[in-house]
């Protein structure tokens, strides 16, 4: 779970005999052996708790957080015993019913609900993150889904970022942040969210989340190309040269022969904004395409006209004009 920090009861050696006998013995023998292994550790859990929620002891004892939350995977037993211990030692205990397993049924459930989104679209360059952000920051609700994947979707996408989430802690993630825009929420309210490819980095939007965005209004920001081309030279023109050529070289195919070369050779020459330019034609392309895959896109399009890119376009999403 998102926050949650690794409490092993058992190392791998331990974890095996116990598991062997509760498979070949019995429930009993196993307990019985998990006592022994778990008896002479109690005082080290006691501190790890303390050094991992910061109540750390004082003359009148350790300032001791509101409250621990444990799980484990399933069964409920080694939660059950570390509860245990806390709450005798002081700490205030809450374990989660049915453990992690139950969570991730909680997770998975959760793309099922309906949200009101309503979804950021514009070509590649258009600033849709910066205007995402401009939102948050005036009190918007947001789901940013480049940040929870660490990555920005592109070629270039991983270019400052921090290292991506495996697919079931950005699953994870996700729903938490579902969770936190849902609070409160009224009938008028709006979750915004970037439009997106399904698969973002090494992360796939799950698929009903995903049919959910497709199904929801969406608000271009239409920009002119070489405002866009401008942005993008701003932003990603410090990236290694030697790393621009590696991420071109993955989208050879899809590029093609003649347009990879051509880009190639002039980021070997260092001249990014042709380079870019090419780039940004392939990947307008690709976004067209998307974006007319959608069923009943007339309904859902709302196109507002900028002149430059702009987090402060964010202002237009609520007064736009319909094409």
């Amino acid at each position: 779970m998102p926050g949650a920090h690794s409490f092993p009861l058992f190392s791998d050696e331990e974890r095996r005999i116990v598991g062997t006998a509760y498979k070949q013995e019995s429930r009993e023998q196993a307990i019985k052996l998990g006592l022994d292994f778990f008896g002479p550790k109690m005082r080290f859990f006691v501190e790890r708790a303390e050094a991992l929620t910061g109540a750390q002891p004082s003359g009148e004892g350790p300032k001791r957080p509101a409250a621990v939350y444990v799980y484990c995977w399933r069964g409920g037993m080694r939660s059950a015993a570390i509860a245990w211990l806390l709450d005798l030692y002081g700490f205030k205990i809450y374990t989660l019913a049915g453990g992690y397993k139950a969570y991730r049924n909680y997770v998975l459930q959760s793309f099922q609900r309906p949200y009101p989104l309503r979804v950021i679209g514009g070509y590649t360059g258009s600033g849709k993150t910066d205007v995402l952000h401009y939102l948050r920051a005036n009190g918007a609700r947001i789901i940013d889904l480049e940040e929870i994947a660490s990555h920005r979707g592109s070629a270039f996408g991983s270019y400052r970022m921090p290292p991506p989430p495996g697919q079931e802690m950005f699953d994870n993630l996700l729903c938490a942040a579902l969770d936190k825009a849902s609070e409160g929420l009224s009938a008028d309210d709006t979750i915004w969210i970037e439009d997106e490819s399904q698969r973002i980095g090494n992360n796939n939007i799950p698929p009903a989340f995903w049919d959910a965005m497709r199904d929801a209004p969406l608000v271009f920001l239409e920009i002119p190309f070489e405002e866009r081309l401008n942005y993008l030279v701003e932003q990603y023109g410090g990236y290694q040269i030697d790393k621009m050529i590696e991420a071109v070289e993955r989208i050879t195919k899809r590029l093609g022969g003649l347009e990879a070369k051509n880009t190639l050779a002039f980021l070997r020459e260092g001249n990014i904004p042709e380079a870019f330019r090419i780039l940004l034609r392939y990947y307008d392309k690709r976004y067209l395409k998307g974006l007319h895959n959608r069923e009943a896109l007339p309904a859902l399009l709302t196109k507002v006209e900028c002149a430059t890119v702009s987090a402060a376009n964010a202002v237009l999403l609520t007064k736009p004009q319909t094409v």
